[in-house]
């Protein structure tokens, strides 16, 4: 029997970012489910303060030169790798130059949120879709870490429900102690929506797409959810725990054999 496969969608990972929980549990995680059997992908958004030379990063031709549409305008989708040579395993970088050159993630030095995030983050989500259907990989799980990678739940189980590399995955939201503060402009809901998303699909962002209601949104088209952190934003925990989705309360024995097993549970291997 062939491996199972897992796709990552990360925020943020070390060492390409500084340490946090996020960034560490992308690291480990992937590499505890290599051990525990499963095949993996795993991708992030290639931000300006990612060190290219230092970590070795380098263009994939044959996956890049796609421009995705974002508010009626083109942008060039380009796509970088580098490997974590002591875990054996390859990270994808999602990089555009209007969206990622930036020498900071999603805010600046003073701690302003940039007021394109909402596009960033349409643009990643879009990206490791595309890519992942051109890398012809067809994930059973797809695994999303952090708020900006929220929008994959609704895209993936409304726009490519029946697109044969995704119908069939398991989709598992991850939320951690990292809200964002400003609220997405009036038109987020409507930069959303490509074929097969309607409007109808996306009421969790009314009357005001803010970081609970981006949550939310998230946590209605996944499958199961994770609350990362014992810190994360009480409201968000119980839109979690009251979705009645199976839920997973963060890494209890710091080796991520609890993310493992609960793959095991939703891949149907505990059985």
């Amino acid at each position: 029997m062939s491996a199972k496969k897992i796709l990552y969608i990360c925020q943020e990972i070390v060492p390409y970012l500084p340490d946090s929980e996020i960034a560490t549990t992308c690291r480990y995680l992937p590499q505890a489910a290599m051990d525990g059997g499963y095949e993996i992908r795993t991708f992030m958004p290639k931000f300006g303060n990612v060190n290219e030379r230092r970590n070795q990063l380098h263009e994939v031709i044959r996956l890049s030169g796609m421009n995705l549409i974002i508010s009626d305008n083109d942008h060039p989708l380009i796509i970088k790798v580098a490997s974590i040579q002591s875990a054996r395993m390859q990270v994808y970088f999602i990089d555009n130059e209007d969206f990622f050159r930036r020498r900071s993630t999603v805010a600046d030095a003073s701690g302003k949120e940039y007021s394109d995030n909402e596009d960033r983050m349409i643009f990643y989500i879009r990206g490791v879709i595309e890519t992942v259907r051109k890398l012809r990989w067809v994930p059973d799980i797809i695994h999303c870490h952090g708020w900006f990678s929220a929008l994959a739940p609704v895209y993936i189980k409304k726009a490519f429900a029946d697109d044969p590399f995704f119908k069939n995955a398991k989709l598992v939201y991850s939320i951690y102690d990292d809200a964002f503060q400003q609220v997405m402009s009036k038109d987020f809901g409507k930069k959303i929506i490509i074929e097969g998303i309607q409007p109808d699909d996306l009421t969790d962002l009314q009357p005001k797409a803010d970081y609970e209601a981006v949550t939310k949104l998230a946590v209605r088209y996944s499958d199961a959810v994770v609350l990362a952190q014992p810190n994360v934003d009480a409201k968000v925990a119980e839109i979690a725990k009251a979705s009645g989705k199976p839920l997973l309360e963060g890494n209890t024995d710091n080796n991520y054999a609890s993310y493992v097993n609960f793959y095991n549970t939703l891949t149907g291997q505990n059985q």
